[in-house]
C-alpha cells in the first residue's frame, strides 16, 4: 500500500518574529522568491550524486542528487523527482526504482543521465555498464559506490517535485573509490 500525505497549507501563519540577534554578515539573507538566489543557497549543501533508474522493458534513468536515507528500520530511502521528468510516470507505473551511487570517476555517467538530448529507450543505456536488478528489474549501474533497489512505499507532494519513498529490497556497496560529489553547481571530488 502506498501512502500519500497531505500537509497543511503554506498559508498557515507561523508565530511572529522572534527576538534574535541579526544573521551573520558573511551569510546575509537571500531573497527566497528569486529562483537563482535560492538555488545558490541550496547549492551550498554538498551531496553525493546518484542515477535513479526504473523500468524493466523500456528502462529510463536520470541523475539525481536529491536522495537520502530515511530510516534503517524499516530500511527506507527517498528521492525527489521533478514531475515533468520522463522517469516520473515510470516510477509510478512500476511501483519500483533503483538508485546507483556514483563513484568519483563517473562524472561522465552523471552528465549522460542529466543530458536532456541523450537517446531514449534501450539506447539510453548503451555504453553504460549495467545489469537488471534482481528485485525490481530496474537497471543497476556498474562500478558504483553503492546501489539500492526499492519498492515504492510512499508518495509526497513536493511542489514541482514528487518525493518518492522506497522500501529497500536489496542493496550493496563497493570499497575503495571515493564518491562523486556535487556542490555549488559543479561536480567535485573528495580532497585527499
Amino acid at each position: 500500500m502506498i501512502h500519500m500525505s497531505i500537509v497543511p497549507s503554506a498559508s498557515v501563519p507561523l508565530p511572529g518574529p522572534l527576538d534574535l540577534p541579526p544573521l551573520p554578515v558573511e551569510a546575509p539573507e537571500a531573497d527566497i522568491h528569486d529562483r537563482r538566489a535560492l538555488r545558490g543557497v541550496l547549492g551550498r549543501f554538498a551531496t553525493g550524486v546518484t542515477v535513479l533508474t526504473a523500468g524493466r522493458d523500456a528502462p529510463r534513468g536520470m541523475t539525481a542528487n536529491s536522495f537520502t536515507s530515511v530510516s534503517l528500520e524499516p530500511a527506507q530511502v527517498l528521492v525527489c523527482v521533478v514531475k515533468s521528468a520522463a522517469i516520473h510516470q515510470l516510477v509510478l507505473a512500476e511501483q519500483a526504482f533503483a538508485v546507483s551511487v556514483l563513484s568519483r570517476d563517473q562524472e561522465w555517467v552523471a552528465r549522460h543521465f542529466a543530458d536532456h538530448s541523450r537517446p531514449r529507450g534501450a539506447a539510453e543505456f548503451a555504453g553504460i555498464d549495467h545489469e537488471p536488478g534482481r528485485h525490481t528489474g530496474a537497471p543497476v549501474l556498474g562500478h558504483v559506490q553503492a546501489w539500492l533497489e526499492c519498492r515504492l512505499s510512499a508518495i509526497h507532494d513536493g511542489g514541482d517535485h514528487t518525493i518518492f519513498v522506497g522500501s529497500v529490497l536489496g542493496a550493496g556497496n563497493a570499497s575503495g573509490e571515493d564518491p562523486l560529489l556535487f556542490l555549488g553547481g559543479a561536480f567535485r571530488r573528495v580532497a585527499a
